[in-house]
């Protein structure tokens, strides 16, 4: 999924937090995110993976919390 798809996506949901994350990584405003592992950032494990992998392939770290 590209960013404008992943964006589409994100928006149809209205996770316009997640949108806002985006950006900010985009910017380089967002080095690192702190999420538990077994809740992931998004409640849909598709794009809660596809929004990580975007997230990483803009220099943004993800640290997984244990619980």
């Amino acid at each position: 999924m590209n960013r404008d798809e992943l964006v589409q996506q994100l928006e149809a949901n209205h996770m316009s937090e997640i949108i806002e994350l985006i950006e900010d990584a985009e910017k380089g405003d967002l080095e690192e995110l702190e999420i538990a592992k077994a809740l992931g950032l998004l409640r849909d494990e598709t794009l809660n993976a596809e929004v990580l992998n975007y997230l990483e392939s803009q220099g943004v770290k993800i640290i997984y919390l244990e619980e």
